[in-house]
């Protein structure tokens, strides 16, 4: 807690000094003249609510300080969407995601308050030096309006007229972390404009929530036992929607490229198929066929015996440009369509027959994964056969599950710290 030590001076009058301590030294601020007293007692405030920490913004001696404003400065919420309207190399649906993480996201929330006025919870502010709040802007925002966001989305913010209930819910890390590098992008824009709006980007020092804990909690990974549960299940369904299934997990294709594939994607000599094309969601809603995810999304998938035969029986009679994989009347299978008619209902059987997890599809490609690493394939060749642009997605999500090449760790760690035995210069030599 702080406090206010009244220090009298020869003259009469009296300095008002705020004290308390912070990371173990003490820390003062005095205030003195007319208003000296309120003012010492609004600044003890302040410091007590930064968790007896200095306020944002303060400078010794001289207050709030207030970073200056560019002539051309703009409302943020206005450059962003005008950030996001300039972008290419984007599809459409990608700029309308931007425009919504935008308004949902960077606007914040008007709620009527006990008095009926409408007030703004969560979104991007900046903090004045008396500590309230004004509608963000290009120039005016700093590190800690950035903080303070990421905060208020860590934290949540209850309704405070209906206890329980929440005008902003908490967000995963994750979703915090796209947010944030969306927040990035539209501040470093400014910083680089041909004249330069500001000089640095308020989002580079960002302390963001951890998102190494929540990786097991997102990804269910199945057994083999366990997914036999489901596929059995799946087979009293619909064998289609088994076969489906079986080759989602067992080569880790994303939904949108397995559903994509046709007839000429295989190669029956080589027994391999090539991914050229996904299914992508449209501005509308809609679903139209596109390149894949990434540059390496394209790539080409060996196959096993099995999994030949189990094409084979799908491509009987069928076109080059037909789908491979798809329902009763012809057309690709909808996610959608396919979870709630197959899927869900299988998983339901499944759980009743003692599964106790609840995978999604998309869990299948994190499954194939889990065996191939326990199957001691390295993760550089899972990183290909996956289609990730980086290592580093592939380390970071799947890492945590490389622990059967522990022993062989462990023994080449024990090989390599034997010391080998002196010699003993009275052996003879033979």
């Amino acid at each position: 807690m702080a406090s206010i030590v009244e220090r009298p001076k020869k003259g009469g009058d009296i300095t008002y000094q705020v004290k308390w301590r912070q990371d173990g030294a003490w820390q003062t601020e005095n205030f003195g003249g007319e208003g000296g007293a309120a003012q010492a007692e609004q600044f003890k405030g302040l410091v007590e609510a930064h968790g007896n920490r200095w306020p944002h913004g303060w400078i010794r001696g001289k207050g709030f300080v207030e970073p200056e404003k560019h002539p051309d400065d703009a409302p943020f919420l206005a450059w962003a969407h005008r950030y996001v309207d300039r972008l290419t190399g984007v599809t459409s649906r990608t700029k309308s995601d931007y425009h919504r993480d935008i308004d949902n996201h960077f606007a914040g929330l008007l709620h009527p308050g006990p008095d009926g006025v409408d007030r703004r919870y969560g979104g991007l502010v900046h903090t004045l030096r008396d500590g309230s709040f004004n509608p963000a802007t290009v120039c005016t925002v700093t590190e800690d309006d950035v903080q303070d966001w990421v905060r208020v989305n860590e934290e949540g913010v209850r309704d405070p007229h209906h206890p329980g209930q929440w005008l902003i819910r908490k967000a995963s890390p994750k979703s915090i972390r796209n947010w944030h590098g969306l927040m990035f992008c539209v501040f470093q824009a400014a910083v680089d404009a041909p004249q330069p709006l500001r000089v640095s980007n308020p989002c580079a020092k960002t302390k963001l929530p951890r998102t190494d804990d929540q990786i097991e909690e997102e990804m269910c990974f199945l057994e083999q036992d366990e997914y036999a549960l489901i596929a059995r299940e799946l087979r009293v369904i619909d064998t289609h929607a088994a076969d489906l299934c079986d080759f989602l997990v067992g080569t880790g294709l994303r939904w949108g490229e397995i559903t994509a594939l046709q007839v000429r994607d295989v190669n029956s000599r080589r027994k391999t198929i090539s991914i050229q094309r996904a299914w992508k969601r449209q501005e509308d809603n809609t679903f139209a066929v596109g390149p894949p995810k990434t540059k390496k999304a394209r790539r080409t998938l060996a196959l096993s015996a099995g999994q030949m035969e189990l094409l084979r029986h799908h491509m009987l009679g069928r076109r080059p440009e037909d789908w491979i994989f798809r329902g009763a009347n012809g057309a690709a299978w909808r996610h959608s369509n396919f979870y709630n008619r197959k899927w869900k209902r299988a998983l339901a059987e499944a759980i009743k027959k003692g599964l106790t997890k609840r995978p999604r599809l998309h869990d299948l490609r994190h499954t194939h994964v889990s065996w191939l690493i326990g199957a001691n394939i390295p993760l550089p060749a899972i990183q290909v056969r996956l289609g990730h642009e980086s290592i580093t997605t592939t380390v970071d999500r799947y890492g945590h599950l490389v622990r059967a090449l522990d022993g062989e760790i462990t023994a080449a760690v024990e090989a390599a710290m034997v010391l080998p035995q002196p010699r003993n210069h009275l052996q003879r030599v033979v």
